[in-house]
């Protein structure tokens, strides 16, 4: 199913994964104000005034993802996201492992810092 907005994806979304990112939704806009909420790739995602993405999340059927929209970020982050299961692109959780404030803002600022170069 194609989506137009962040509000069409997580209605589709089955419970628990719909809280966990409504949650997460709010932890990426409080950690970049200045992005717009777009859809890119299906997916619900941030993007900054210069047009790059920052952020965006999934659900997956046995799991959530937070998506940097980069290779690189979480490889960056290394041991801060030790216990989770994840890709060269993506973070993977649960209502058992949900990224807290301090771990989302830690993801985003390292997205920006690649983007700012």
């Amino acid at each position: 199913m194609a989506f137009t907005d962040h509000d069409g994806y997580l209605a589709a979304q089955p419970e628990p994964h719909r809280a966990l990112l409504q949650r997460l939704r709010a932890q990426i806009a409080a950690a970049t104000p200045d992005a717009v909420e777009c859809i890119s790739y299906r997916m619900p995602a941030f993007r900054l005034p210069n047009g790059k993405i920052v952020a965006g999340y999934a659900s997956f059927k046995r799991h959530c993802a937070y998506l940097p929209h980069s290779g690189r970020t979480l490889a960056s982050l290394g041991a801060l996201l030790d216990g989770y299961v994840q890709t060269q692109g993506s973070l993977h959780f649960t209502a058992a492992n949900a990224p807290s404030d301090e771990l989302v803002a830690a993801l985003v600022a390292a997205r920006r810092a690649e983007i700012d170069g």
